[in-house]
C-alpha cells in the first residue's frame, strides 16, 4: 500500500531563538488529514516518518506536531536549502509522503 501523497506550498521560517533551523508549517488542513490517517503510527515525540520533495531533492526526514501552531512542522535540512536555493520566508512547493 502506498501512502497518499500531499501537495501544499508553505513559507519557510527560522525557529525563534535557534538560528539556523530553518522549517516550513504543514498546513492545517493536511496537518488535520495526516493525524486523522497516520496519528497511530507517531513516534518519539509524536513524529511521523516522511519522504518529502521540494524542487529535484527529495529526502527521508520525520514532520513534528506542534500544539502551538495545530499543525506539523517539517524541519528543512541545511544540504536541501543549499541545493534548492531556500531561504528565510521564501514560499516553497512542496510534496510529502508518509513513510509506512
Amino acid at each position: 500500500m502506498r501512502a497518499p501523497t500531499y501537495k501544499m506550498r508553505a513559507k519557510v521560517w527560522v525557529y525563534p531563538g535557534m538560528v539556523g533551523w530553518h522549517f516550513i508549517t504543514v498546513p492545517k488542513k493536511q496537518s488535520s488529514n495526516i493525524k486523522k490517517v497516520f496519528g497511530a503510527m507517531k513516534r518519539g515525540w509524536g513524529s511521523l516518518p516522511v519522504m518529502a520533495t521540494i524542487g529535484k531533492t527529495t529526502w527521508k526526514t520525520s514532520i513534528f506536531p506542534d500544539k502551538k501552531r495545530g499543525a506539523y512542522l517539517l524541519p528543512i535540512k541545511a544540504e536541501v536549502r543549499k541545493k534548492e536555493e531556500i531561504e528565510k520566508d521564501d514560499m516553497v512547493a512542496l510534496l510529502l509522503e508518509v513513510r509506512l
